[in-house]
């Protein structure tokens, strides 16, 4: 206004009572729809197949509604060269499992175990050589497998299916799986454990890598080409890729067997395919009825 004053607002008689309504409505319906919004969102079910990450009643329904596969993933907790992370089987298994459960697509995930037997503790023996390594004995182990595969049978889980990432304790699945299944003879629920995750990730690994030109001492069994470009084409995080380079082969002395130097995710890739593609159709024998 040319006087200095400000102009006034409009008065309801003038319209403004109406306009203002008409903004604290819209207001007031804003609020219920964002709060209709994230109860809808609330409600739905989180897309993971990571039984951990579950409700009890999420997990109730989805068993319900037919996921009644249980993958039960074993890792270790072991040197791995001076180059690469302690967890790498744990890591490793998990990323597996969760790629073999969507696959099936009537399955979860349970926790991964990642305390296994390792050797020796005093006197030292295996990767207990080495810092970091943890071992707990065999029969611990599998009484700890055999409690958590009938909790799951107790949840309503039809099928235990035992997957190790180690060598070392693939004989001790086994023995827990044949023990399940004559304590549950009669009955629908099986234990089942399954040597073909393992074997692809090892022995048929080797293999491609040699029809490829890459020699058995190279390759190696622990640490080496193989391990190593699995590890990488999983999570690289988990290697050290100077120490990797200038690591060579070395004669067990710092934990490697094999020669890592020229690992890559690109050797690494076709072996993730071959697991989960070899280890489903085994865990599909393996429940069906």
């Amino acid at each position: 206004m040319r006087d200095g004053r400000s102009p006034s607002l409009p008065s309801p008689a003038s319209g403004g009572g109406l306009g203002s309504g008409l903004r604290v409505l819209c207001v007031i319906l804003c609020v219920l729809c964002g709060e209709a919004f994230f109860d809808a969102a609330g409600a739905a079910a989180p897309d993971t197949v990571f039984l951990e990450e579950l409700t009890w009643t999420e997990l109730r329904d989805q068993i319900k509604a037919g996921k009644t596969v249980i993958i039960v993933p074993a890792g270790g907790t072991e040197q791995n060269g001076p180059f690469m992370a302690l967890g790498k089987h744990n890591l490793r298994v998990r990323v597996l499992a969760e790629r073999v459960a969507r696959a099936l697509g009537n399955a979860l995930v349970a926790p991964v175990v990642a305390y296994v037997p390792e050797g020796s503790i005093d006197p030292p023996s295996g990767h207990m050589r080495f810092p970091g390594t943890i071992s707990i004995p065999e029969p611990a182990f599998e009484q700890m497998l055999e409690g958590a595969a009938r909790s799951f049978r107790h949840a309503g889980f039809r099928d235990i299916v035992l997957i190790g990432d180690h060598g070392g304790y693939q004989a001790g699945l086994q023995r827990v799986a044949d023990r399940l299944n004559r304590e549950w003879a009669g009955s629908p629920e099986r234990a089942h454990a399954i040597e073909d995750y393992y074997r692809a990730s090892e022995d048929e690994f080797r293999d491609a890598l040699a029809k490829q030109g890459y020699g058995a001492a190279e390759a190696g069994r622990h640490a080496g080409l193989a391990d190593t470009s699995l590890t990488l084409a999983i999570d690289p995080r988990l290697v050290r890729m100077n120490e990797m380079r200038a690591a060579g082969k070395v004669a067990n002395t710092d934990g490697i067997d094999g020669d890592p130097s020229r690992s890559s995710a690109e050797l690494g890739r076709p072996a993730i395919e071959a697991v989960v593609a070899k280890t489903v159709a085994a865990i599909r024998r393996a429940t069906q009825r």
